[in-house]
């Protein structure tokens, strides 16, 4: 085996490693089965608040895909990160070594750092005036923003309506329970493995986005509920963070995999 092929292996043990301590933990994001008041309050949320988070999501998911990528993309330079990504791709095809391949790391580090600082301040502050269902559009703005600037990182394009659904799915994997955790992720490893052989998908947008939504409802409910009481409200909306960090965790494992395995 020679230098380049082993320092790749080395790189994709370390990605298989990270990505295993994230799959199929023993308990749900946000759904702690030791917590009695958390179930307590799940009890009382009628079944209405239910189905408008659900709607909630959904339709915020369709705003957003189909017409708001134009406005995310007005919050980041897209132009300077494909440059960069660019630049630091150019440096591992001439060197690969640990340098390079941190170089290469730390332009998704940098996004996930801004992100996740910029999405806790906003939904604490929304949360201290009890602003929790009406927050959504701009909460699923910046769960997709921080994925784009991280696939933008990797040299991937996530405007193709396939890398959509990669991008609706890794959502999903981020943030399901343990035993849908490993489906939502085995699932998610087949898309990628077909978008990047050029194959075609049999899954669709819509469906997706209902799945994704379905799920986003159910494990942000109480989250949202407690946003949506003023001053209290900043616990849930300090939940924006552990969303954000968790997806973009591993939307940087799942993108530097693909880039690993198409590029070197």
């Amino acid at each position: 085996m020679d230098k380049n092929k082993k320092i790749k292996f080395r790189e994709l043990e370390k990605l298989r490693k990270k990505e295993k301590k994230m799959i199929g933990k023993k308990e749900g994001f946000f759904k702690s089965k030791i917590n009695p008041i958390t179930d307590k309050m799940e009890e009382l949320i009628p079944n209405k608040l239910k189905n408008t988070l659900e709607n909630a999501f959904y339709n915020g998911f369709k705003i957003v895909l189909k017409r708001g990528n134009k406005y995310i993309q007005k919050l980041f330079d897209k132009d300077k990160i494909k440059i960069e990504h660019d630049i630091n791709n150019y440096s591992v095809s001439k060197k690969l070594n640990r340098k390079s391949i941190r170089i290469l790391d730390s332009l998704s580090r940098k996004r996930k750092f801004i992100n996740t600082s910029i999405s806790t301040a906003e939904g604490a502050a929304l949360g201290l005036l009890g602003i929790g269902i009406p927050d959504i559009p701009i909460f699923l703005a910046m769960i997709l923003k921080t994925i784009y600037e991280i696939a933008l990182s990797y040299g991937f394009d996530y405007e193709k309506e396939e890398e959509q659904i990669f991008i609706l799915y890794l959502i999903c994997t981020a943030l399901a329970n343990e035993e849908a955790q490993m489906e939502y992720n085995n699932k998610l490893d087949n898309i990628a493995e077909k978008i990047d052989l050029n194959m075609e998908l049999e899954e669709n947008l819509d469906d997706t986005v209902k799945t994704v939504s379905e799920l986003l409802s159910d494990t942000l409910l109480i989250a949202k509920f407690i946003q949506g009481l003023p001053i209290v409200g900043v616990i849930g909306g300090t939940k924006n963070y552990s969303v954000i960090n968790k997806v973009s965790n591993l939307s940087r494992i799942k993108y530097k995999k693909r880039y690993l395995k198409n590029n070197l």
